[in-house]
């Protein structure tokens, strides 16, 4: 089973104006949106709305593209406990934010579904 690892800041999903703000190297964008994950403490002044009551944690290790899977059984883990997320995929591996109010719970759920969670 993979491990997880939360990560002890809590982070904010903001929509923001433009990214003459924002302290990161590559802000993602669409073709008609800009939107930021950021630790609370980094959410720029220019943000239009933020939402700071999120969570994250980290499938550690890199999770090599040919695995499948990862992400839908977690999210149906969650879904099945009525646990929503907003999900960042990287290079490398994935992050997955709860609301804070559910992180606890999201952790539990996956520690009794033989996830290892590595300590705060």
């Amino acid at each position: 089973m993979l491990t997880i690892k939360p990560i002890t800041e809590e982070f904010a999903v903001c929509q923001v104006e433009d990214y003459s703000q924002v302290n990161l190297e590559n802000p993602g964008a669409t073709d008609d949106e800009k939107s930021l994950v950021c630790p609370i403490a980094l959410v720029p002044e220019n943000a239009l709305t933020v939402d700071k009551t999120w969570s994250v944690f980290r499938i550690e290790g890199v999770l090599d593209f040919s695995l499948i899977g990862i992400l839908s059984k977690i999210s149906s883990l969650l879904a099945e406990n009525n646990i929503g997320i907003f999900a960042i995929s990287t290079y490398d591996t994935d992050y997955i934010l709860t609301k804070t109010a559910d992180f606890q719970r999201a952790l539990q759920v996956l520690k009794e579904a033989t996830y290892t969670i590595l300590e705060l």
